[in-house]
């Protein structure tokens, strides 16, 4: 058993699925900067300096009771929020993945159609008598008047 375990995780596509797995978290981190530290401070300027990692509900009080300015005041009171700003920085950012994702599978897809093409046909032949080309449907030969089956 162990050796079938060891044959599995050695072939290239356990490989290529753990470096794949690696790469998608590195770019998840990106992503989730992108979103967080590039478009979201424009939009939340748009909208009236609003940061939106401090949206939130609150739903209970905590030890010191509210109003609270930022989520992490809220968080530190211990209150109970809904973070609404946080979900949409979450959806914003599953947005750009699933965008980003389906770019490169389009990509693949299309390369491997490429690939896939069917080579055209000939369109000529020898004459396999006086070795001249001659069209593919040709029955006799045209330089050396000979039948070609």
């Amino acid at each position: 058993m162990l050796r079938e375990f060891r044959e599995f995780a050695v072939k290239g596509n356990v490989v290529d699925m753990a470096v794949g797995v690696i790469i998608g978290a590195a770019f998840g981190t990106i992503v989730t900067s992108l979103v967080s530290d590039i478009i979201m401070p424009p939009v939340g300027l748009l909208l009236g300096n609003v940061d939106f990692a401090d949206i939130f509900i609150l739903l209970k009080d905590g030890k010191t009771p509210g109003p609270y300015e930022t989520l992490a005041g809220a968080k530190a009171a211990g209150a109970v929020t809904m973070n609404v700003g946080a979900f949409i920085n979450t959806c914003i950012s599953f947005l750009i993945v699933g965008f980003s994702v389906f770019m490169v599978v389009r990509t693949i897809n299309r390369l491997k159609r490429e690939q896939e093409k069917p080579a055209e046909a000939p369109k000529t032949k020898e004459c396999p008598f006086c070795l001249s080309v001659i069209p593919i449907g040709a029955v006799r030969c045209g330089h050396c008047t000979s039948e070609i089956k």
